[in-house]
């Protein structure tokens, strides 16, 4: 595929994308990261055959790239200050993926008193992505055309098995309590079997290896199978068996209240980090 497509920063995230493309049929020729660390750029090159830059404006040269920004929160503004000028001059379609900063704080800080509106997608993707087996939601404001989203759907396919579209920016607060934060409560169930299994008498590796492919078998059915999650446990709970004994016990115990309580708390925590970041760069 022809599209350019540039990166500033190179992390785990820009190098799973990066490799997701080329695996899709994107040319590496097409690609340029920028980074100001030089092992990053060198394993970038060896890696990929991307090339690579210490200046973000090096990323901008050209009408029609896409630009994502994978930098971290706290320098986003002084990034974008300091590519706002080709920003204005060859309009890249720009997908942002740093954590809690806004597309208008973004935009305020690409236009530097412009009023040219930039197009800004912002998407919240998950550490799956690393593995190619991401889970993404996706925001675009109503300047995004239909194209822009289609194109930023083809560089997060490369990542991401599910990628969804929400019609409010306030809501990737909620995807992050969902997915993004969500790896995170997968891996303390399969800690918490872990720990119930060598308490019963198993090893860790034994434990462990059945928890984690359980986790994993269980996850392919909800995303092969047209049945709802409720119907898939209702398959595998035969009346008065085992699954039954230990369903009864997860809802006793208020298994339901606490997966809620801890998706809001995520929820909150994600918009309240956004405003103290966003308090903190703009001062």
């Amino acid at each position: 595929m022809d599209q350019r497509i540039s990166f500033i920063g190179g992390g785990n995230m820009a190098n799973a994308i990066i490799g997701g493309l080329l695996a899709a049929g994107y040319k590496a020729s097409n690609i340029i990261v920028s980074d100001p660390y030089e092992p990053s750029r060198q394993s970038l090159e060896k890696n990929f055959g991307v090339s690579t830059t210490t200046d973000n404006n090096a990323t901008l040269t050209h009408p029609n790239t896409i630009l994502i920004l994978a930098v971290k929160p706290q320098v986003m503004k002084q990034v974008a200050e300091g590519i706002s000028k080709n920003v204005l001059q060859f309009k890249p379609l720009i997908i942002s993926i740093a954590a809690g900063i806004t597309i208008p704080d973004l935009s305020r800080w690409l236009k530097m008193g412009s009023t040219e509106e930039p197009c800004i997608i912002r998407c919240m993707p998950n550490t799956p992505a690393l593995v190619s087996q991401g889970a993404t939601g996706v925001y675009a404001p109503s300047n995004i055309s239909e194209t822009q989203k289609d194109l930023a759907l083809n560089v997060l396919k490369s990542i991401s098995k599910a990628t969804y579209w929400v019609d409010k920016e306030s809501l990737l607060d909620v995807v992050t309590g969902i997915s993004g934060s969500g790896p995170a409560y997968f891996f303390l169930m399969v800690e918490a079997l872990e720990q119930a299994g060598i308490q019963l008498g198993l090893s860790s590796e034994v434990a462990r290896g059945l928890a984690a492919q359980t986790c994993l078998g269980a996850g392919q059915m909800l995303t092969t199978s047209t049945d709802s999650p409720s119907e898939l446990r209702r398959k595998v709970t035969s009346p008065n068996g085992t699954t039954q004994a230990a369903i009864e016990s997860f809802e006793a115990n208020g298994f339901r209240d606490v997966v809620a309580r801890a998706v809001k708390a995520a929820t909150d925590r994600g918009d309240e980090l956004g405003r103290i970041l966003g308090a903190q760069v703009n001062e």
